[in-house]
């Protein structure tokens, strides 16, 4: 049987560990040591797996308060450890020439918010209910290089130009670092021969189908990576509905899972 998926591997945890902040040594409590940064990850990654609410995270499995693992995720996520995670981790891949910038693909998904918030609003796909949407963009092979967060009443086009600014550079291993594919393959959603110019100007190539048209235009040969990677994501039960009014903490997870699905493509090819 393998292990627990909330367990901290530890070619997860050589990663993670330079990256985290250094802590400040406690003067008014000198007893009481804070609890490991590996054990509370395990507790992140409890809540982030079967989709528990904070409040309900068992300390007898030695994770801590919930309260705990909220209160670090919300520190790492704002001293950018997720970001910079990432951004390693998409180094390692493309280094190994595992990255696919001839194309890349976008695409967005709508989850509910119960609980309202920032970035979120009424759902034209939810009958106004509030919400928000997940907008993506992946390489070739359907490894996640960005993600955005809106309202779920926020059109698909307007964060086609953000989502390319939101990949990061990507170093390799001579050369500069890269952070622009040749081509960006989208749906209907994204059909504006504004944002098309906008596009080209950035010298990529926009592959766009076109509303009107009948469908089979053969783009879902490449396009289906990106719906594959969704449900990658939202097989983190925790993302299937936006519990957290914070923006941020929802956000922090969301990273967090990019992180993880960026992992499991290097360990595929390891």
């Amino acid at each position: 049987m393998g292990a627990s998926p909330w367990i901290v591997s530890d070619e997860l945890w050589e990663r993670v560990e330079p990256l985290l902040p250094r802590k400040e040594r406690r003067f008014r409590y000198p007893v009481r040591r804070p609890l490991p940064d590996r054990e509370v990850l395990c507790g992140i990654l409890y809540v982030l797996h079967p989709g528990i609410q904070w409040e309900h995270l068992p300390q007898e499995l030695g994770f801590g308060s919930g309260m705990t693992c909220w209160r670090r995720l919300r520190d790492w996520n704002e001293a950018g450890v997720w970001q910079r995670l990432h951004e390693v981790l998409l180094a390692e891949l493309n280094a190994a020439a595992r990255l696919d910038w001839c194309r890349c693909v976008v695409d967005s998904s709508h989850v509910r918010a119960l609980k309202g918030g920032r970035e979120t609003g009424p759902s034209p796909v939810d009958r106004g209910r509030p919400g928000s949407k997940h907008h993506l963009i992946t390489d070739g092979h359907g490894t996640p290089l960005a993600l955005i967060l809106t309202g779920g009443n926020r059109n698909d086009i307007t964060q086609l130009l953000p989502l390319l600014d939101a990949v990061p550079p990507v170093k390799s291993r001579s050369g500069r670092p890269r952070r622009k594919p040749q081509v960006v393959l989208a749906d209907r959603g994204y059909d504006h021969d504004c944002y098309r110019e906008q596009i080209r100007a950035r010298k990529i190539l926009p592959v766009i189908a076109r509303r009107g048209t009948p469908h089979g235009s053969g783009l879902g040969v490449y396009r289906w990576v990106v719906e594959r990677t969704f449900a990658w994501l939202h097989g983190f039960r925790r993302l299937r509905i936006r519990w957290e009014r914070r923006a941020d903490i929802h956000e922090a997870l969301l990273k967090l899972a990019c992180c993880l699905i960026t992992l499991r493509q290097i360990s595929s090819w390891c």
